[in-house]
């Protein structure tokens, strides 16, 4: 009832112990805060939160102009709504060395179990697009160092980003990767490798754990959990899985009532009203207050079986 159970500091400890070379822990990536307990029911081993996806969520594409306000308000928000460590896109840090070191704290301060920071400079592009715009060695590590001596929690964990693959090539990718580790870095995320073999590469060269961004559309194959696993990825994020999921089904329903005049036909594809209800755990918060919880729910119906739209409840 009410937010998580669980204390940021419970949550960056169980994210340093899950996060070893094979475990290819899965981190669906989610933009609202009521879709991080279903994640966390769901089974899953965290929860991520795109820089890209924020952006959108504002209706702003991912170039860099999200504010370190904006960013941690949401994460903020997402964080707590789950017992599960939420690893959040910090860009680039949001400013200078000074203001990294900033970021991190007001990440901590969030409930955030960690961040990952990057090596390009506004304006900046989503990892699996071209004509990035990458910042020297000395410039890339001052920025994780800063990072690294900004933390107050040992256990915040703070992971590096590189981009240079798609710029220079998987062999300096892998130099930078190192040399990123040498300045602090926790864990390394290798933006836009092409396949599994560089994966394996990246986990061969460091002695981090190594996340695998497994985003639709991008210049990875989307290889399962097991593919992964096997060549040492230890952390794999879904970022935009869940946002390009739900504006699907927004846009097919909103074809569906310019075409009907009703959204009839597509309210079988809907999140029930129980459904919804037991997400937010009305039953919960009757505890507090048995007014808030004074009416009877329907049946809780799952995926493929029939919706049910209750009279005795009133939508306002």
């Amino acid at each position: 009832m009410l937010y998580s159970t669980t204390t940021p500091q419970q949550k960056r400890r169980a994210l340093r112990e899950m996060l070893v070379p094979g475990a290819a822990r899965q981190f669906p990536g989610t933009f609202t805060p009521l879709s991080a307990p279903l994640i966390e029911e769901k089974g899953f081993d965290g929860i991520y939160i795109s820089g890209a996806v924020l952006a959108n969520e504002l209706g702003l594409p991912d170039v860099g102009l999200t504010t370190l306000t904006e960013v941690t308000q949401r994460a903020g928000q997402i964080a707590r709504a789950t017992n599960l460590p939420a690893l959040v896109d910090a860009d680039t840090g949001f400013g200078e060395p000074m203001n990294v070191a900033r970021t991190v704290q007001e990440l901590e301060d969030a409930g955030l179990a960690g961040c990952h920071i990057e090596d390009q400079f506004n304006p900046k592009r989503c990892g699996h697009l071209d004509g990035k715009n990458m910042v020297d060695l000395q410039t890339a590590t001052q920025r994780i160092a800063a990072a690294a001596q900004g933390r107050r929690d040992e256990d915040f964990l703070i992971m590096a980003r590189t981009d240079l693959r798609a710029v220079e090539g998987l062999d300096a990718a892998v130099d930078r990767a190192k040399a990123l580790v040498d300045a602090g870095a926790d864990a390394i995320f290798p933006e836009a490798m092409k396949d599994l073999g560089e994966f394996a590469t990246v986990c061969d060269a460091v002695d981090v754990p190594v996340l695998a961004n497994m985003t639709e559309f991008g210049k990875s194959a989307l290889f399962t959990r097991e593919q992964l696993a096997s060549v040492g990825v230890a952390m794999v994020i879904y970022p935009v899985t869940s946002l390009r999921s739900a504006m699907g089904a927004i846009e097919r329903t909103l074809d569906t009532l310019s075409a009907d005049g009703t959204q009839e036909a597509a309210v079988s594809q809907m999140m029930t009203r129980a459904r919804l209800y037991e997400l937010v755990d009305y039953a919960g918060y009757n505890s507090f207050d048995a007014g808030i919880f004074n009416f009877e729910v329907p049946q809780v119906h799952r995926r493929n079986e029939p919706n049910t739209r209750p009279e005795e409840v009133t939508d306002v």
